[in-house]
């Protein structure tokens, strides 16, 4: 039986407990929260036992920890965790600054303990279908790549102020899937945005409509779209056009009816939002930790790769602030 030490109570904190829920050989043995009533409500319903933060790592009943608790916190616990002995498993981004993320990396390696970035969206059905075919070959070489990512309306202010901007936050999954997708790193970056969905995102220094056009040595580019609105719903699509053919992963709706009149045809709405439409990829990656971590296998998306998203959106920031493109070393 693999024990789990959940950090974070909150909202991601709360799917990846009620994903271990649906496995075998895994168990949350205990969570720490900053709110009680948080933890306690969650331990309620897992079975877990409360503890503080400092005897979850100390504790020799626990094999590993999902770091799910605020961005600003991620750096002391990845520390406090790799010296504990404990697989990490930690949410995106690994910490804002990149420089304190190779901090990371260091003690990470110098442990030896495995670590997993929470990039979701690798693991969806549908998105890692379409990268294992690229990786067959199907398409060819890849030439084009378009990912577009829009929110239903935008997070709270208060939120936008702490959330490291519109690249960090929201658009690093898309640079993510871009480098899975790609099957080699970009080497240039340039980023255009505008606040049009809320002037007040503008005035605190972000913007809520963005894109950024990736470059690689082959010359591949791939396009990436984000909106903080869509009036429709959660519109999540990829498109990756090859020399031998395009592949694309649409929308997933609520269902798959679809009705035809004489006004046209109509289809179900999209999922309403990221838990929904990516609960299967959050069962997945959870999954895959477990296996790896029980089987000793290496773990993937590793802190490498929470590195090299962090770069795309530190020179995104770069190039938006500077109006011109940024090579990436």
């Amino acid at each position: 039986m693999l024990n789990i030490g959940l950090l974070g109570c909150g909202r991601i904190g709360q799917v990846h407990a009620l994903s271990i829920g649906g496995l075998q050989g895994v168990r949350v043995a205990a969570l720490a929260d900053a709110f009680p009533e948080a933890a306690q409500a969650l331990a309620d319903r897992t079975g877990a036992q409360v503890m503080q933060t400092e005897e979850i790592l100390a504790s020799a009943e626990v094999d590993a920890v999902i770091i799910a608790t605020p961005t600003d916190t991620h750096y002391d616990l990845i520390h406090a965790a790799a010296r504990a002995g404990k697989a990490i498993f930690c949410e995106k981004p690994v910490d804002m600054s990149a420089d304190r993320i190779r901090e990371c990396i260091a003690i990470v390696e110098e442990t030896g303990v495995p670590f997993m970035t929470a990039f979701n969206r690798r693991f969806d059905p549908n998105f890692a279908a379409l990268q294992a075919r690229i990786r067959n070959g199907e398409i060819g070489q890849v030439e084009l790549v378009t990912i577009m990512s829009r929110d239903p309306s935008p997070p709270p202010l208060s939120y936008i102020k702490r959330s490291g901007g519109i690249f960090r936050d929201m658009m690093i999954h898309d640079f993510d899937m871009a480098r899975f997708l790609l099957g080699e790193e970009p080497v240039q970056v340039f980023a255009v945005g505008s606040a049009l969905v809320d002037p007040e995102i503008g005035a605190a220094g972000d913007v809520d409509t963005a894109a950024v056009t990736l470059t690689t040595s082959s010359g591949a580019i791939c396009q990436i779209t984000n909106s903080r609105r869509a009036t429709y719903g959660y519109d999540q699509r990829v498109e990756v056009h090859g020399a031998g053919g395009m592949l694309r992963a649409g929308n997933v709706l609520e269902n798959n009816v679809e009705v035809a009149t004489s006004s046209g045809f109509c289809s179900a709405p999209t999922k309403h939002f990221f838990l929904e439409r990516y609960e299967a990829a959050y069962r997945a990656e959870v999954a895959w930790f477990v296996e790896a971590v029980a089987s000793g296998a290496d773990v993937s998306p590793g802190i490498h790769d929470g590195l090299a998203a962090q770069r795309l959106a530190d020179a995104a920031e770069d190039s938006l602030a500077a109006g011109m493109p940024i090579s990436i070393g």
